[in-house]
């Protein structure tokens, strides 16, 4: 798992990934400064938008603060005429009626008892004011008030009242009120805001709603804020805040004070006139701009490097690869149009493959000259073999004597196993190496034609593995298999009138570096156990030269010598069918020797 780990992580050492890492390092401090100054900029810009909107709420405002302010006063003033008339409730009603007459801000101004009664008003009659609600809020909370009806009692208009509590000493003795429509109020209000997308209102210090900009207020909830009453808006004052209206718009809001402690200004601006969607936008644009500029720089350096330097150091790569794995067909072009360093670097294994390519090709000649006068060695010394073991027959021929023609004729077994591996080893294409089981194969068949005669009734199985070995290996090991067959050859007998004779052998592996050859052969009455001829001193000097020791075992009816042996420089080949080959022929008489 470590392993597969680790070649994920390969690429992290290519120059590319290096590189940008280095220039992301080189970069970082430059985004960070960026996105540092773009934020405090943002910061500004929103601060400026927060002012802004409350300088527009508060001129939206402006018209009713001076109203209100106006109307404040004025109740203030008609208090000392009403003191000075309030035994003479007419007396006081013609002040009241000619103050509404002479100013055009107020429909109403009177002066209301504790009791509720109203006898001094610029509405002539008696009043009874003790069941609404602008009396009552008095009453439980005696001071200054701005409030707001649809249905006035006395002039029966939608009208904002203001009331002035009116003292006498510590006394109180009622409130003086003025009354103002609120078409005056709304008229200040389109005049002031004069945007679609923005909402304005004035409510009191209670959270009833005074006045709106426009005559249908009907959607004013749908853009006020969600879950919030006016009174939790009054701790906000001169601030402004995002949040979700009625209707589930993001809008901006805006709380300014228009007379301080009575009537407050809220203003709901959509994204768009508000100017803080820019404010987000440049939020975003100070994390995507310098991951922009990352980006780009980052390809621009590697455009830069793969032109330079990456390209030419794969086409290199491509050159050296191409050169291991044997293509000497001509030496690798240099690259003329890589940096000057690249370029020299090219240059050297040009040269340095210009002269392998050179030397390669002596040597290639010397081993082929050195190749052809080998086999032309091994074809004259097979030559010479056949000749020889051609004299020898020629020999055996003119001797009448039976001891000397077999020692003759095992001499000429011998010589004629020589010369067949020697006719091997010429034929071989590669000369560092012998097919040892063809090689076998080839005396068995040559010394089985030679040796048995037909109608014998000996029967002959090889099974023999693909095994190639050195010639320092192959050829002790052909020579112990020669006499090894030899002796099986002579002694190969039975016990039994009815059986056949026969002779087995096999080569094959025996593990991933050693070799097994065995031969083995039925037996007749003769015992194998006392052999000591010039077959059995071979066969153990030729297993000593293999490094191996020969094993005999012998029981009823059978023989069986066993070599096994290490193998050095092992070469196998493609595994093919393995060979079974039964010969019959007829058995010859004969003693081991």
């Amino acid at each position: 798992m470590l392993r597969r780990f680790l070649d994920r992580l390969e690429f992290t050492k290519g120059l590319g990934f290096r590189l940008g890492g280095l220039l992301s390092v080189a970069i970082l401090p430059i985004g960070l400064i960026s996105v540092i100054q773009t934020l405090h900029l943002s910061r500004e810009y929103e601060r400026s938008s927060e002012i802004a909107l409350l300088g527009r709420t508060a001129t939206a405002a402006a018209g009713e603060r001076a109203l209100l302010q106006s109307a404040l006063g004025t109740a203030d003033a008609l208090g000392p005429a009403v003191l000075e008339t309030m035994d003479r409730p007419q007396a006081c009603s013609d002040i009241m009626r000619g103050f509404v007459q002479r100013t055009v801000n107020f429909v109403y101004a009177g002066f209301t008892r504790l009791d509720g009664i109203t006898e001094c008003s610029s509405v002539p009659g008696v009043h009874d004011l003790s069941q609404q609600a602008a009396f009552q809020q008095f009453r439980d909370s005696p001071g200054t008030l701005v409030t707001s009806t649809a249905d006035g009692p006395v002039t029966g208009q939608s009208v904002v009242l203001v009331i002035q509590p009116l003292y006498r000493g510590v006394e109180l003795l009622g409130f003086v009120g003025v009354s103002m429509s609120h078409d005056l109020l709304r008229s200040t209000h389109v005049s002031g805001l004069g945007t679609d997308g923005a909402r304005v209102l004035t409510f009191n210090n209670q959270g009833q709603v005074l006045s709106t900009d426009r005559e249908a207020g009907g959607d004013l909830e749908q853009v006020l804020p969600r879950g919030k009453s006016l009174t939790s808006l009054l701790s906000r004052s001169e601030t402004t805040f995002r949040d979700y209206s009625n209707s589930g718009e993001r809008r901006v809001f805006s709380v300014v004070p228009v007379v301080p402690g009575l009537v407050y200004a809220l203003g709901s601006w959509n994204r768009a006139e508000s100017g803080i969607t820019g404010i987000d936008i440049t939020r975003r644009t100070a994390l995507i701009l310098p991951l922009i500029l990352w980006a780009a720089s980052l390809a621009v350096a590697y455009f830069a490097v793969y032109r330079l330097v990456l390209r030419h150091i794969r086409e290199l790569r491509g050159q050296m690869r191409r050169f291991a794995i044997g293509d000497r067909s001509a030496p690798p072009p240099v690259l003329a149009d890589a940096p000057a360093e690249i370029e020299d670097m090219s240059q050297t294994f040009h040269n340095m493959a210009r002269i392998l390519i050179r030397d390669e090709e002596a040597m290639e000649a010397s081993v082929n000259e050195k190749t052809v006068l080998l086999k032309e060695v091994h074809h004259r010394v097979k030559n010479n073999l056949q000749l020889i073991a051609s004299i020898i027959n020629m020999q055996i021929r003119v001797i009448d004597h039976d001891d000397a023609r077999r020692v003759l004729r095992s001499v000429q077994d011998r010589v004629a196993s020589l010369a067949t591996i020697y006719r091997n080893l010429y034929q071989a294409e590669h000369l560092d190496s012998v097919e040892a089981d063809r090689l076998i194969r080839d005396i068995i068949n040559q010394m089985a034609n030679a040796s048995v005669g037909p109608g014998a009734g000996l029967r002959i199985e090889t099974e023999l593995e693909p095994l190639v070995l050195m010639p320092d290996q192959a050829v002790p090991l052909t020579l112990l298999a020669t006499e090894a067959f030899t002796n099986a050859l002579k002694y190969s007998g039975v016990t039994d009138p009815g059986a056949a004779p026969w002779v087995r052998v096999r080569l094959g592996m025996d593990g991933p570096r050693h070799a097994v050859l065995e031969v083995e052969n039925s037996v007749g009455a003769a015992s194998l156990a006392e052999s000591t001829g010039l077959g059995s001193q071979l066969i153990e000097a030729f297993a000593t030269q293999l490094e191996g020791e020969a094993e005999q075992e012998m029981d009823a009816g059978r023989y069986l010598l066993r070599l096994r042996f290490r193998v050095e420089n092992l070469h196998k080949r493609e595994p093919a069918e393995m060979p079974r080959v039964v010969l019959t022929s007829a058995a010859r008489p004969g003693s081991r020797h």
